[in-house]
């Protein structure tokens, strides 16, 4: 057991215990990793940085004593549902990342229904957060398999419901092959029921606008879609901004309501809340809102380009090499599998580790993960390389298999 030290030590030795710490932990910002970071490059993180210090040690829970945080918080919320073609009386909530943006958008739904035994019916591509939501809210989740495409297969989603339904589920895109569900079907099919339709665009909401202008072929899939009730949207992912900043945003402000808690059962008086946390960073709210306003459209329209030739490149050279193959897909998720039974993924995905990749392993199919984001433009080439060399090396049966299942 690790106790607090009877004496402070001097930050000087203490940052260099935390740099010491962090050694041999992957370099995402030499894009090493496709999971976990989205970077663009020094000068952004330098905004993110000061923005986030401007704000660090304010509460955004007291927006009483911070108005600041009332107005930056609010002008963001503003400005991801004008990208989400939301209507007028749209409203939304600033949260710490979508696993919060997805329980508050099911407990919402759970909350206006008020049946005795919820369920929601979803995809099984769909995130797992959604299950842990439900569990924690006392519904099932009813996982449908989804189509030959790997997108919903609203048929079969409808044939899942019944009078306790209380949400459908669609992504944009999903997280494990990147395609977009079915949003306009199941639009129709939540309002034929009427029922909740949530779409998790934890992945998409700042990216396939701008995907969209590039001239990729993208489904409807935002409030433009009728029946879409809320869209979760995370701006620590293609936002660019930092860690601990999404939005769960809603067709109808009035919705927000059944994700407010609201009590004087203690002697302080009225706490209300629409989150699940109570304290929450100010930094956050501030440093996204800085981000947001310096890149603007056109840059993030330059985020999504270069999202665009990382992809062309390095799917370009995975499928020049023989035995390998790229699932379809034009989103920023890239994943491909082995075709050659002497070509085991599992050895490739430890040839590569070994050479300073962390490898995400897909379970179904068996496969490599990438979840691509700007900086891997710069660092196509060298993945294509190491890559090259780890297949040979694989073929040589020296490596031993790394095994697929674990997404984080």
């Amino acid at each position: 057991m690790i106790a607090i030290p009877e004496q402070g030590q001097d930050w000087p030795a203490l940052k260099q215990a935390l740099l010491e710490a962090k050694a041999r932990d992957y370099s995402w910002k030499r894009g090493r990793m496709a999971v976990f970071f989205y970077y663009l490059d020094e000068a952004l993180e330098r905004i993110q940085q000061e923005a986030y210090m401007t704000f660090w040690t304010e509460n955004n829970l007291g927006q009483r004593a911070f108005p600041s945080l009332a107005r930056l918080e609010g002008e963001v919320v503003q400005m991801g549902l004008s990208l989400m073609h939301a209507p007028e009386g749209a409203g939304g909530t600033f949260t710490s990342g979508g696993s919060e943006s997805i329980f508050l958008a099911m407990l919402a739904a759970r909350e206006k229904a008020g049946v005795a035994k919820p369920n929601i019916v979803l995809p099984d591509t769909a995130h797992l957060t959604f299950d842990r939501a439900a569990w924690y809210l006392g519904m099932e989740a009813r996982r449908v398999p989804v189509d030959a495409e790997r997108r919903s297969d609203v048929a079969a989603m409808a044939a899942a419901m019944d009078a306790n339904t209380v949400a459908l589920i669609g992504s944009a895109p999903n997280y494990p092959f990147g395609g977009i569900d079915r949003i306009a079907e199941l639009g129709a099919l939540a309002s034929e029921r009427g029922v909740w339709l949530h779409v998790d665009a934890c992945v998409g909401g700042f990216l396939s606008p701008f995907l969209s202008r590039l001239g990729v072929p993208l489904p409807a899939w935002d409030f433009s879609v009728p029946g879409v009730t809320s869209i979760s949207a995370d701006i620590h992912k293609h936002g660019m901004a930092p860690k601990g900043a999404s939005l769960l945003l809603l067709r109808d402000a009035a919705l927000k309501a059944h994700h407010r808690f609201e009590s004087k059962a203690w002697a302080r008086g009225m706490y209300a809340a629409h989150t699940a946390q109570g304290t929450r960073p100010g930094g956050a709210v501030a440093a996204a809102w800085a981000v947001m306003n310096h890149l603007g459209q056109a840059g993030y329209l330059d985020c999504a380009r270069r999202i665009q030739q990382a992809r062309a490149t390095i799917a370009a050279g995975i499928a020049a090499i023989p035995g390998l193959e790229v699932l379809p897909g034009n989103h920023a998720i890239l994943v491909y599998r082995s075709t050659d039974p002497a070509l085991p993924i599992g050895r490739v995905a430890t040839a590569l580790d070994a050479r300073g990749w962390l490898v995400s392993r897909q379970q179904e199919p068996d496969g490599i993960h990438l979840h691509l984001n700007p900086l891997h433009a710069e660092v196509a080439d060298e993945y294509l390389d190491d890559l090259r060399a780890a297949v040979a090396e694989a073929r040589e049966g020296a490596a031993p298999e790394m095994a697929a299942g674990r997404a984080y």
